[in-house]
């Protein structure tokens, strides 16, 4: 390495050091404390996730259904297949009929794997795949049922 490449290494360092040291210091230095405050600590909203004075009707823990998770997965594979497609198709005049094949199969192969996901149901959205209520909400709707008849 010359001295040139050894110089704008450390000041790229030093830059990226200072970046951090700011990212982290600054928060601190400007953020509110209110740990440090006595009159707040006792306050209702200090110790809820966003001051925003709108009472929280819940839970933030939410289970959502693994096909949302699925979608986001197919969605990030097929994503980079476009991807990897569009690079070929920059370079098809220097790859020639050997890119092309290569090409091929690697859609061939994603094919293949979206009709396995198609047969085993991975794609299926329908009723017959949806988590079943949990129990305790049956019986208390059976008992509000119930109840109205």
């Amino acid at each position: 390495m010359d001295q040139n490449n050894v110089w704008a290494l450390a000041f790229y360092v030093v830059a990226v050091l200072i970046v951090i040291a700011g990212m982290i210091g600054l928060p601190y230095v400007l953020g509110e404390r209110h740990w440090n405050n006595p009159a707040r600590r006792g306050q209702r909203g200090t110790d809820e996730p966003y001051e925003s004075g709108i009472i929280p009707t819940g839970t933030a823990r939410l289970r959502l259904p693994i096909q949302y998770y699925l979608a986001a997965m197919f969605f990030v594979i097929f994503d980079l297949e476009a991807v990897f497609i569009y690079a070929w198709a920059i370079a098809v005049p220097e790859t020639g009929w050997w890119g092309f094949g290569e090409m091929a199969l690697f859609i061939a192969i994603l094919l293949i794997a979206l009709a396995y996901l198609w047969r085993v149901g991975a794609l299926n959205w329908g009723a017959h795949y949806r988590r079943a209520e949990e129990p305790s909400k049956e019986r208390s709707k059976e008992k509000r049922d119930a109840m109205v008849a």
